[in-house]
């Protein structure tokens, strides 16, 4: 390469990574290019003047109203608003509210409310947007949105899970500008699960030229990929505002995963004033770096617009390059390679904090997922906001993208009955081109278990955006899908017996298990009442002849229904068919192109037919709880779909009432060659996993006696793994672990003395912050925990765990909590001995020495005794505890004591 030919790649180079930090705004600067620090401040410089695209946050600073009120045309910029709540998006206005059986979601809803919000924005024109066009662009508001600005109405979108935005241009001010949005959820339930109401994902504003890229008009495809080199075909929809014609230069240039320039290209074009243009240009990129599940390599395709020696517009999209096959015989193919997909459904709204998910737990999800050997994720039932999806770009997570639940009614009053047959086109138009760009989506999906005459047309209208990805659904009209999708259907006998199918085929929806975490039953348990082989059943045996385990979370003739129960935890909790079968047709069927567990994360809603009403407000099938604790279920996937060797052993061994000497079923899901079970240092001898469904985990029967259940996986002989549960007694205090920076994340294990967990602790878990931070949600996986988890300093564990969900409200400034709970028994069955525990944890900075002072008293009265060690409480008490840190009040705590405040104890 001659001197001249490398300065030319270095300035394209630069001059595209500065492009990159000024289309994606002035939150990304720097050396990102590893080009020298002489060539890239001054392009950065250079381009943030001359470019007319910048993407601004517009979250913070919004005023909300929860009121219905048309009549006083809130949405006129002389409006009364000075008494409005001050809050920043996202906001989900339906999880802030406490858990009411009357509630307008109703049990599908998880006895969450609905209602009309009104939010308002003031704003100023940043200095030299007067000759910009500004575009608004809501990210995800649920649903029936209606925008102004300055008392001009923009708009009305239905749906609430599509992304959308209009231009602000023409009724813009220098100064004093108002945003308002309506959003009406007057009309419930609107879903089938709990939903989100209010803007529950970012906002901004986008300022460009008047000769600018379209809004998602950016097509990247890869029709020819070799190990030497991938054709990258780049599409560009270009605007022309102006009266007059404009001779625009577009300029693609590609950057490697590394930085590193990798391919160029520039056309001139004349694009008529006030017309359109679209643009296809043609690169070659040498030894491409593929997009994987393990590499999820991304190159940064950097389009700009020049016109008359001016840089007008850039606009960036990262980019891999993988290729996607289906195959009726194999199944699913990625790169080349044949793989089963490990996949999960999720609703948006499911785990801890609603559909205001910030960025940092939306990462949180994925990973936890990801960890468990989840490879791919199905956004049921309908699109994610954009951050989800560049999530999975980054970390190699597959995206089977969703549209709708239904193409007609299926909720009382949701999108299929209010709005889908004027509205589907343009909401699923939209979201395809918003989506068509990622990596991570390798199928689109149109429906879910749904019927109508507009299948062929929903795939056609696919296939008319995007040509590169085939179309299936969530069984909705099968024969007009590529591929073939099917639910629970899947999950029975029946399915098996017959022809294969004549196209490729994926479970979008299987299995149906459900597991509380910590709950366990021997006898299994059907959904309808089956308990054995049938055409709609697979046969799955009890582990015991008669129930061992007792232990329920209400006397069992106080249910209402038979589904108030909690769920078992050793696969034996069922619609159709156990995990672990399931698991096995998947795997050892070659054209089973994988399955979609139903699902990753228990959510809210879904509680009435299935979880039998209140007070149970969540649906259980999840791998995860809702504050995102591993269930026992998630072990078992570990086992399935991860090589790093792992040992997990379930039941726990506490047993306060269980007779000594009964057969316990003890499992461990492992993916070592053989696993040795220990009792207080006796062998019970060792067992390897199997290939059949119910030998994936190793089993024993192990006469209950107390102590320590140890488990060691081998593999060539050699110790790789190791589990382990010990018998606990009494919770006596609090061990406490943070994770996370701007959405810290507080895991509390209710311990005994030698620092056990209880699995049955459930004392309520007390929090006090200091610092920049607010608590987002308090949530410890109960399904049945009806107390609010927003708005409040304290909530109850769950068999042994708890968690609190912050947020930073500031970039700098330590922030420590304490953290404090009444520890015992609640039940007093074991033990009358209560100890109070109060610690201090460091979440950012430092962490000072502190030293609580308490005052307690166990008749209910005002505290008024100093704690010095553990009580013995005579019999039923609440005690209660005031928490002094250097003279201030930190902490006001409560714990009731009596054989009926804790768990059901008698026979089942």
């Amino acid at each position: 390469m001659d001197e001249m030919t490398k300065q030319r790649r270095q300035l394209l180079q630069a001059a595209a990574m500065a492009a990159f930090a000024t289309s994606v705004g002035n939150r990304v600067l720097g050396d990102t290019a590893g080009q020298s620090s002489a060539i890239l401040p001054a392009i950065h410089s250079a381009d943030r003047t001359k470019s007319a695209r910048e993407i601004l946050d517009f979250n913070d600073g919004w005023k909300f109203l929860l009121s219905d009120s048309r009549e006083s045309a809130l949405h006129l910029p002389d409006a009364t608003d000075a008494l409005w709540r001050q809050l920043n998006v996202p906001h989900d206005w339906a999880f802030e509210a406490p858990f009411n059986r009357q509630a307008a979601q109703g049990a599908g809803g998880g006895y969450k409310p609905g209602g009309v919000g009104w939010y308002r924005k003031a704003f100023d024109l940043p200095a030299g947007w007067q000759q910009r066009r500004v575009r608004i662009q809501f990210d995800g508001v649920y649903m029936n949105s209606d925008v102004w600005i300055n008392g001009v109405h923009l708009g009305k979108r239905p749906y609430g899970y599509v992304s959308f935005g209009y231009d602000l241009t023409p009724h813009l001010k220098a100064t004093d500008n108002i945003v308002a949005v309506r959003v009406d959820n007057s009309l419930e339930p609107s879903a089938r699960w709990y939903h989100a109401c209010g803007i529950y994902s970012p906002v901004h504003l986008v300022a460009t030229g008047r000769v600018h890229i379209e809004h998602d008009g950016i097509f990247i495809t890869t029709p020819r990929i070799s190990a030497a080199r991938a054709i990258m075909d780049v599409q560009t929809e270009l605007i022309n505002t102006q009266a007059s014609s404009a001779v625009t230069k577009v300029d693609v240039t590609v950057l490697d995963p590394g930085g590193q320039l990798a391919a160029h290209t520039i056309e001139d074009v004349v694009i008529q004033g006030g017309g359109r243009k679209t643009v296809r240009q043609s690169l070659v990129v040498s030894r491409p770096q593929r997009w994987d599940l393990d590499t999820p390599h991304l190159y940064k395709v950097v389009v700009r617009l020049m016109v008359e020696g001016q840089w007008v517009d850039a606009v960036t999209t990262p980019f891999g390059i993988r290729s996607i096959r289906w195959d009726t015989h194999s199944g699913f193919w990625l790169n080349g390679r044949n793989i089963k997909l490990q996949g999960m459904c999720d609703h948006l709204e499911a785990g801890p904090v609603g559909g205001a998910i910030p960025h940092e737990l939306w990462r949180w999800r994925i990973d936890l997922l990801k960890r468990m050997g989840c490879n791919a994720m199905r956004t049921a039932h309908n699109p994610r906001p954009p951050e989800f999806y560049n999530l999975c770009d980054q970390m190699g997570m597959l995206v089977l993208d969703e549209f709708f639940d239904g193409w007609r009614q299926k909720a009382p009053e949701d999108y299929g009955k209010q709005a889908f047959a004027q509205w589907w086109q343009r909401d699923l138009s939209d979201t395809v081109r918003r989506d068509r760009n990622h990596a991570c989506v390798f199928i689109w999906s149109v429906g879910n278990e749904t019927r109508g005459a507009v299948g062929p047309e929903l795939v056609r209208l696919c296939h008319s955006l995007d040509a590169t990805r085939m179309v299936t659904s969530g069984a909705a009209d099968p024969a007009a899908m590529e591929v073939m999708g099917i639910n629970g259907g899947s999950g029975e006998p029946s399915f098996y017996k017959r022809p294969l199918p004549q196209k490729p085929f994926v479970a979008t929806e299987n299995p149906h298990t459900w597991a509380t975490r910590g709950f366990y039953r021997t006898q299994s348990w059907f959904s309808h009442g089956t308990s054995g082989q049938g055409t709609t059943t697979f046969a799955c045996p009890s582990l015991t002849p008669h129930e061992i385990f007792t232990y329920d979370w209400i006397n069992p003739k106080d249910r209402k229904n038979r589904m108030q129960t909690y769920r078992s935890s050793y696969d034996n909790s069922m619609v159709r068919i156990t995990s672990r079968r399931s698991w096995q047709l998947a795997r050892d069927l070659p054209w089973f192109s994988g399955e979609f567990r139903w699902t990753g994360f228990d959510y809210p809603g879904e509680a009435g037919y299935i979880q039998g009403g209140w007070p149970f407000h969540a649906f259980q099938g999840g791998a995860l709880d809702l504050a995102g604790f591993k269930k026992d279920l998630y072990y078992f996937y570990q086992s399935q779909w991860t090589s790093k060797p792992m040992v997990h052993i379930l039941p726990h061994w506490t047993h306060p009432v269980m007779k000594p000497g009964t057969q316990i079923p003890v499992w461990a899901y492992t993916n070592c060659e053989r696993v040795e079970l220990w009792l207080n240092g006796k062998s019970l001898g060792s067992r390897a996993p199997g290939r059949a469904w119910d030998q994936l985990q190793c089993s024993w029967l192990v006469p209950w006696t107390p102590g320590k259940l140890e488990a060691i996986g081998y593999r060539k002989g050699q110790r790789v793994a190791y589990g382990c549960q010990q018998t606990a007694k009494e919770p006596a205090m609090l061990k406490l672990a943070a994770s996370g920076e701007r959405c810290p994340i507080i895991t509390v294990t209710q311990v005994d003395q030698a620092g056990i967990m209880n699995p049955y602790a459930g004392n309520r878990v007390y929090y006090s912050i200091d610092g920049p931070a607010r608590i987002l949600s308090l949530e410890s996986g109960s399904p049945n925990d009806d107390d609010p988890n927003y708005g409040v300093n304290s909530r109850a564990a769950f068999f042994g765990l708890a968690r609190a969900f912050l947020q930073t409200t500031s970039d700098s400034g330590d922030v420590r909590v304490a953290v404090g709970a009444i520890c015992g028994d609640k039940s007093l069955l074991t033990s009358h001995r209560i100890a109070i525990d109060v610690q201090s944890l460091a979440v950012r900075g430092a962490q000072p020495p502190r030293k609580f002072n308490i005052v307690y008293s166990t008749d209910g009265s005002h505290p008024s005794i100093a704690y010095t060690g553990p009580i013995h409480l005579k019999g039923s008490a609440t005690v209660r505890a005031d928490v002094f840190d250097g003279g201030k009040c930190v902490l006001q705590m409560s714990e009731r004591f009596a054989p009926d405040a804790g768990l059901y104890w008698g026979k089942v």
